[in-house]
């Protein structure tokens, strides 16, 4: 129903469909780690009062029949933090190869910066290259 209701709306959004094989409080385990770990790690960028009040009220003894309500907000941010960085990405190892090379693409171009270039001298293999590109540019004029 959630992803037919998402297609009417756009055909193109992502949609994941999940099922539970544990229960939440074991699933929301390394999540609560995650707000745990340093400052700065996890945080929300806005207000959240519903949801910010199910994770006060989730304990490991949550017990939905009692409190009346399923902790839905909770749980559905739990998907999501698993999703995104609890469980590893299929395909991380491009991701890392792709910062590999900007890094050492940042690192060439500081170290080119900082170096002056000298022109190349006369009779070296550069120096005719650039005589050859001088020559090929003035002739497409």
């Amino acid at each position: 129903m959630v992803e037919n209701t998402l297609r009417m709306v756009d055909s193109n959004v992502a949609f994941t469909a999940v099922h539970a094989s544990r229960g939440k409080v074991i699933r929301a385990e390394p999540v609560a780690a995650l707000y745990e770990q340093r400052p700065g790690r996890v945080w929300h960028v806005g207000s959240f009062p519903r949801l910010e009040d199910q994770m006060c009220g989730f304990t490991s003894d949550f017990d939905r029949k009692t409190a009346g309500f399923s902790p839905d907000r909770v749980d559905a941010l739990v998907w999501a933090f698993t999703d995104l960085l609890v469980e590893p990405m299929s395909n991380e190892g491009i991701y890392e190869l792709y910062r590999q090379r900007a890094a050492k693409a940042a690192a060439e171009k500081a170290e080119r910066e900082r170096k002056p270039t000298s022109p190349p001298q006369p009779g070296s293999m550069e120096w005719f290259k650039m005589m050859k590109n001088r020559q090929a540019a003035q002739s497409t004029e």
